[in-house]
């Protein structure tokens, strides 16, 4: 019988009664002592959950950085978890403030940075040592533990959210992390979906842990030179706006936070358009 195939932004998704069956086929195995790496060409051949998880140590194993192996985590857990329509990974810094590496759509990133504003959040939670191994929510819009995250993700059209641990590291200083998924439906998220992150987070824990002590600069020097981009071009806007309507630097960058907030677009991103087409905040007033 033929598997289905739904179409995602990370590729497509198989689905149907082999796909079942290769699920129940893979838990077996993990029951039974899980597989053997060496063997990971015979393990491909089985079924499509178990070719995933098999390409994905590969990767994991193949990876030179944190952030590509991450990278790779989070387009698996699209594919092998459907019902997700969004995924990203918290990490904890040294300075304990969290922030979002990897993510499969800026509204996942969005998500987030909602739940570091208010300290607040299932993957907040997670992400703490001393929080729950998974957070779950199958109906934000009655959720009462994160009244500010929830209603973010409520007003943008999301209605469950499932947030897994990544183990911390043994060595100081122990940064630890959670894997997010964040669906449209309402319990989206059901015991295999849970099942599934979690063997997923416990992948990432492994390539965080192998690949830290060579990569972790490189990631934050990824990190900066990005924050570096977007300063530099949200100033280019603002000397813009300046120019243009004879306004001061606060009067320029109020209106660009306001007109984001607005049309519903990143500040970054508005800067990004306002650089290229001087024009286009031309109807807006200060």
């Amino acid at each position: 019988m033929m598997v289905g195939v739904t179409d995602t932004e990370q590729g497509t998704v198989e689905t149907g009664p082999e796909w079942e069956r290769d699920r129940i086929d893979f838990r077996r195995s993990e029951a039974g002592g899980g597989v053997d790496l060496d063997d990971a060409a015979g393990v491909a051949e089985e079924g499509p959950l178990a070719r995933r998880f098999a390409e994905l140590t590969a990767g994991l194993l193949a990876a030179g950085t944190v952030a590509e192996a991450l990278q790779r985590v989070v387009t698996v857990a699209r594919s092998v978890i459907p019902a997700a329509d969004l995924v990203s990974i918290t990490l904890r810094a040294p300075d304990g403030t969290f922030h979002t590496p990897v993510e499969t759509g800026t509204e996942a990133a969005e998500l987030d940075q909602e739940q570091y504003r208010s300290n607040r959040g299932p993957c907040l939670d997670s992400a703490r040592e001393d929080g729950p191994a998974m957070a779950l929510s199958g109906d934000l819009g009655l959720e009462t533990r994160w009244p500010e995250f929830a209603s973010a993700a409520v007003r943008n059209g999301y209605g469950s959210v499932l947030a897994t641990t990544l183990l911390p590291d043994a060595r100081a200083p122990r940064l630890s992390g959670a894997l997010n998924l964040y669906a449209r439906k309402r319990d989206a998220f059901g015991d295999e979906d849970r099942d599934r992150a979690l063997l997923l987070a416990t992948h990432a824990s492994l390539a965080l842990a192998a690949t830290e002590a060579i990569s972790r600069s490189a990631l934050q020097e990824a990190q900066f030179r990005t924050a570096i981009a977007s300063r530099d071009v949200i100033g280019q806007a603002k000397g813009i706006l300046m120019a243009r309507r004879g306004l001061s630097a606060d009067e320029a960058f109020d209106i660009l936070r306001r007109t984001s907030q607005d049309l519903n677009v990143k500040l970054v991103d508005l800067a990004t358009t306002l650089a290229s087409r001087p024009t286009a905040l031309d109807g807006e007033h200060a």
